[in-house]
């Protein structure tokens, strides 16, 4: 053997030595991040602590783009073990992994709507996508390509047959990933992408990551609620005058008070999610980190845990979210048994 060789094997067993002493005085698996993610990793977390072998996992929000952030800050007890979130990790943010050092699997749990909601004493709201995204971006685009602050007070002034009362909506602060997945989704690729006006002064400005686009109004119209999901739920039960935008497990979880606006011709139900007729939906993730899972007791069995409720008829499909097809279930399952380390190429 030689000497480089065998310096390098006594580096390994530093380094795996010194994760180890770090890591291994906390016995209890701890996520965070997407509000939308966390009733679910909360029902996989309680599913594992029947079992007496594990502590039950502890399950934090704060937002898809903290969970990408702080399971990407680096190894040791005082670092979460799995970061989630309703946004796919960008390149960016694998490259601040790369840098310190952490390594991550990715392992897509299921699909979730993103739905406009109100109260049921309220207006329904019938609108089209490219309204929708005119409702709420920041700028509005004029013929002459100019872009000028959004003027719609009332969703009426966008069209008559909308409600004729002021817009306000509650939603996700830019932190989240159901808010990234909004924007993209509705302003970016709804508006701005099929309104003509908008396409062309788009196109004027050489916009082609649709910055202008994704940029939401700070006049009130829309409220950032933090990332609790549950208060937007309070805020449109209190004032029938509201809507609000959140993941479309807690429309199904409160369907006695609230219901969902329909988008472009289509209910935001399960099965319209499912089927990929209705158009604002999004894949939701789990990032898992190398370094803990030898280390960390109930790691390893917290993902298996999730494989084991996330399929048709399953108690995750029960709370709301929607099952991936069986060959992305199977490809996900291989994914928590071999960890494929994600790399910036994957994201490209």
């Amino acid at each position: 053997m030689t000497k480089y060789t065998i310096n390098s094997v006594t580096l390994a067993a530093f380094i795996t030595l010194s994760v180890a002493s770090t890591v291994s005085a906390r016995n209890v698996v701890n996520t965070a991040g997407s509000s939308t993610v966390l009733p679910f990793a909360t029902i996989v977390a309680e599913q594992l602590g029947n079992n007496p072998k594990y502590k039950t996992p502890i399950v934090e929000s704060g937002g898809s783009s903290i969970g990408k952030k702080s399971v990407c800050q680096g190894s040791g007890k005082e670092y979460i073990d799995i970061g989630n979130a309703s946004s796919r990790m960008k390149p960016k943010e694998l490259e601040f992994c790369n840098s310190n050092g952490v390594k991550l699997t990715e392992i897509k749990v299921g699909y979730d709507g993103i739905v406009v909601a109100n109260s049921k004493k309220g207006i329904p709201l019938v609108i089209s996508k490219v309204n929708l995204g005119k409702a709420l971006t920041a700028k509005i685009p004029q013929k002459d390509g100019t872009w000028v602050d959004n003027p719609y007070k009332k969703w009426s002034d966008i069209d008559s047959t909308l409600p004729d009362i002021k817009i306000r909506v509650y939603g996700p602060p830019t932190t989240s990933g159901t808010r990234a997945s909004y924007v993209e989704m509705v302003n970016q690729k709804g508006y701005c992408a099929k309104d003509k006006v908008a396409k062309a002064a788009s196109i004027a400005r050489n916009d082609k990551k649709g910055k202008l686009c994704r940029a939401i109004r700070t006049d009130g119209a829309y409220i950032e609620a933090g990332e609790q999901d549950n208060l937007i739920v309070r805020k449109l039960q209190e004032d029938p005058n509201t809507y609000g935008i959140f993941g479309f497990s807690y429309l199904d979880q409160n369907t006695d008070t609230l219901q969902g606006a329909v988008i472009s011709g289509t209910e935001p139900t399960f099965d319209a999610i499912a089927d990929g007729s209705y158009s604002i939906s999004r894949a939701l993730y789990i990032y898992v980190k190398h370094s803990h899972i030898d280390f960390i007791p109930g790691l390893q069995a917290y993902m298996e845990e999730w494989a084991k409720h996330w399929n048709e008829e399953g108690i995750l499909s029960d709370a709301g979210m929607i099952p991936m097809p069986e060959e992305e279930r199977l490809e996900m399952l291989t994914r928590i048994k071999t960890l494929p380390v994600l790399k910036v190429q994957d994201l490209e």
